[in-house]
């Protein structure tokens, strides 16, 4: 058996591309996201999604006026997310945890950060650097939508059994408040894969209108 630690956290995505396209094209972002849009920012404004693969949750924000950058480090997934959703609201980047190299040189802060099914490929020495430069990215007040795959590991992946708990916790040693927790089936309908949804702002700072 591969040590999953050996594997890199975008290890059979590349190869699975087209596959993994038709799925996350194949559901809403209003589905994939219904226990948290009352979270996301009515007003436009800035969003990074990080690990945006086809880009249908960055184009259905760009489409409500936000403009968001796309960080996506599988070249077959962001060249086909190019592709499918073009628009001047989305600006599309080769990046990735728990460095975030590109975004990071660029000072860059965003009202939302968005992250998911991302967070579980970071292993438990990456995710405390990956929250720390996460929490630098934020505006004031900023959010974080983060959400964890439970279930099966798939042949050739990386992913880790990653606890809500452990999260929340990591998200308040650098300075992030919890606002949203809640468990979800599969939007793709696998009975075997199930989900956490968790919500963070930092700070104690006043929530800014959703």
């Amino acid at each position: 058996m591969v040590d999953r630690k050996l594997l890199g956290s975008t290890s059979g995505y590349g190869e699975a591309a087209n596959t993994l396209i038709d799925q996350y094209e194949s559901v809403s972002f209003a589905d994939v996201h219904r226990d948290v849009l009352h979270l996301f920012p009515a007003e436009p404004t800035a969003i990074l999604d990080i690990g945006a693969g086809s880009g249908r949750d960055a184009a259905a924000l760009a489409a409500q006026g936000h403009r968001v950058v796309a960080a996506e480090p599988t070249p077959e997934l962001r060249i086909a997310g190019q592709r499918l959703h073009t628009g001047e609201n989305i600006e599309w980047v080769d990046d990735s945890l728990p460095e975030m190299q590109q975004l990071h040189k660029r000072d860059m802060r965003f009202r939302l950060v968005l992250l998911t099914a991302v967070w579980m490929h970071l292993d438990e020495n990456q995710r405390p650097s990956a929250m720390a430069r996460i929490a630098g990215m934020l505006a004031p007040g900023g959010r974080v939508l983060l959400s964890l795959r439970h279930g099966p590991v798939p042949d050739g992946r990386r992913m880790f059994n990653v606890s809500a708990q452990e999260t929340i916790a990591l998200a308040l040693a650098h300075g992030l408040t919890a606002l949203h927790h809640s468990k979800r089936t599969d939007p793709l309908g696998r009975a075997y894969v199930h989900w956490t949804n968790l919500g963070f702002q930092q700070g104690n700072s006043r929530p800014w209108q959703c």
